[in-house]
């Protein structure tokens, strides 16, 4: 099995910074996709922004140059950098990965505050 942590969320101003790190463990062997997915409080599961081994990024156009992804494959975490942080922002953060099957991590909140 794989283990996929999260940290890096917390209580933030809008207009401020957070960065996300998510680190994988466990039996990995090739991890093709990494990503984020968020949910806010009484919406659906959506995608932040993913990132393949090969660095190829893509995001949600709400995030679109306020997020940016990377990711480390020697230690197999990828991280969220997030700038000009909004309230719509506000939601658990989950981390995401593709190893045969997906794999999740079990979220951190993240709060945005006016």
């Amino acid at each position: 099995q794989v283990q996929v942590v999260e940290s890096g969320g917390g209580l933030v101003q809008a207009g401020g910074s957070l960065r996300l790190s998510c680190a994988a463990s466990g039996r990995i062997l090739s991890i093709k996709t990494m990503g984020w997915f968020r949910q806010a409080s009484g919406k659906q599961r959506e995608l932040v922004a993913v990132i393949t081994r090969g660095g190829t990024s893509d995001y949600a156009d709400s995030v679109k140059g306020r997020f940016t992804i990377s990711r480390d494959n020697a230690k197999n975490t990828v991280y969220l950098q997030m700038n000009s942080l909004k309230p719509e922002d506000t939601a658990v953060y989950y981390c995401w990965l593709i190893q045969g099957q997906d794999y999740w991590g079990q979220g951190t909140q993240v709060t945005v505050a006016s």
